[in-house]
């Protein structure tokens, strides 16, 4: 049973490790990709229509492909950048690269949102553009970006279980190698209820969180 344990634990670890840092480069790539995709649109603030063509269609790209056929297909590049295509780190690569078009994409619809009435009297204060974005536009889309981001966790979380049943390690593999291989059912509904309550903590915790922002 301490067995069972340590390796539940290890695997919880293993899947926060994988989830935290890959939601964390998420956030950092995906939220300046859905400011770019706002300002360069068509009466937008740096109004660049094939700039922002080009990118949405990549972000369109990688948000088709199913995540399964993105980390068979990005097998190399991962090598190329972790020099493994097995275990966490190995995970982290598709995992990010399959969270940041789906954040970038939940930040646009909600910076596309904010009242363009704040950002044109903004403007007719003499407001420099990168001001405009940085005071008015971020801060009025950060309830709903902040909900988007916890979406994007939760989505996350359960790509990392796909990702570990085929050797990434976490909770994903525990669930497959000793739950569905060993027909394990005691492992299995440990590793579900684990899974059930970070998602809870996770959605609860982002939800209380966008409500104050709203609020505030």
């Amino acid at each position: 049973m301490s067995i069972q344990l340590d390796r539940l634990w290890q695997g919880f670890i293993d899947t926060l490790l994988m989830v935290g840092v890959s939601s964390l480069l998420a956030l950092l790539i995906g939220l300046p990709l859905a400011v770019i995709l706002v300002v360069c649109s068509r009466n937008g603030l740096y109004e660049a229509p094939r700039i922002q063509q080009v990118l949405g269609w990549f972000v369109n790209l990688f948000r088709s492909v199913p995540f399964l056929i993105l980390m068979v297909a990005l097998i190399t590049f991962t090598r190329l950048i972790v020099g493994t295509t097995y275990g966490v780190w190995a995970a982290v690569v598709p995992l990010t690269v399959a969270a940041t078009p789906f954040f970038a994409r939940i930040a646009e619809v909600n910076l596309r949102e904010v009242d363009h009435g704040l950002v044109e009297a903004a403007q007719a204060m003499g407001c420099k553009r990168l001001h405009i974005i940085w005071h008015v536009l971020l801060p009025e889309a950060l309830p709903g970006i902040v909900s988007g981001f916890t979406i994007t966790l939760v989505t996350m979380i359960n790509a990392s279980a796909m990702a570990g049943a085929i050797g990434a390690g976490g909770l994903g593999d525990l669930a497959y190698r000793y739950g569905y291989q060993r027909f394990d059912t005691q492992v299995m509904f440990t590793v579900i209820v684990a899974l059930v309550a970070l998602v809870t903590v996770l959605q609860f915790s982002g939800d209380k969180l966008s409500k104050r922002l709203n609020h505030r």
